[in-house]
């Protein structure tokens, strides 16, 4: 599996059968993100940084929302989440992803506002990698963040939904993730190659380059 970083919450994991990209964004946000192809696009929440389906191409099916969903061979579970620490009463609702594709599981948890509850951890036990944001404003923060990968135990995170030199969204930087987290020295990678038998024993963060297709 190959998983590459659009900017702000976007992702796009491409499996051996499928491409899946995750909250495409609108041009208000700051980043670029080009012209990407899919065949399934998931939406976390109707906001335009997130929710920008007519900028993919090649017809992909546009999943939104909880539910249990398979196309082409890539299993989807939406699970229901809030935007805020208030049930969604100020900012909404939030769907967290669970996608299985090539023999992992990834996690997307979206604009997530709050620490996840009991049940919601139990639904994420079997997560390998987590895709977090860690901006907080609008997300859980930094502090947050950390509580979150140590209650579903990933073997690897990748934190999203901060504050770059591209973004025009007011967020957190990363360093105060890095920060919080522990971790020391970092290299930003263009992309993340990894499969069942290369998952790392321990926790690593990997921080992944903002990348335009």
């Amino acid at each position: 599996m190959e998983i590459i970083w659009l900017g702000h919450s976007c992702f796009r994991l491409k499996s051996r059968d499928a491409v899946l990209l995750i909250d495409p964004y609108d041009k208000s946000i700051g980043y670029n993100l080009g012209k990407p192809t899919a065949d399934i696009v998931a939406v976390t929440h109707q906001h335009p940084g997130h929710a920008h389906t007519v900028a993919i191409a090649g017809n992909p099916k546009i999943i939104s929302g909880p539910g249990e969903y398979e196309v082409k061979g890539v299993v989807i579970t939406g699970i229901r989440t809030f935007h805020d620490d208030e049930n969604g009463q100020r900012l909404g609702k939030n769907t967290a992803y669970l996608v299985e594709m090539d023999d992992l599981v990834i996690c997307h948890l979206g604009d997530l506002g709050h620490v996840l509850t009991a049940e919601q951890v139990e639904a994420l036990s079997d997560v390998n990698i987590l895709l977090v944001p860690v901006g907080g404003f609008n997300t859980i923060n930094a502090s947050q963040a950390v509580e979150i990968i140590n209650l579903v135990e990933p073997k690897i995170a990748i934190p999203m939904h901060y504050k770059t030199e591209a973004a025009k969204v007011d967020l957190d930087p990363l360093d105060r993730f890095t920060h919080e987290i522990g971790l020391k020295h970092y290299e930003p990678q263009p992309k993340l190659v990894v499969n069942k038998g290369s998952l790392p024993e321990e926790l690593e963060i990997t921080v992944l380059e903002y990348r335009k297709l």
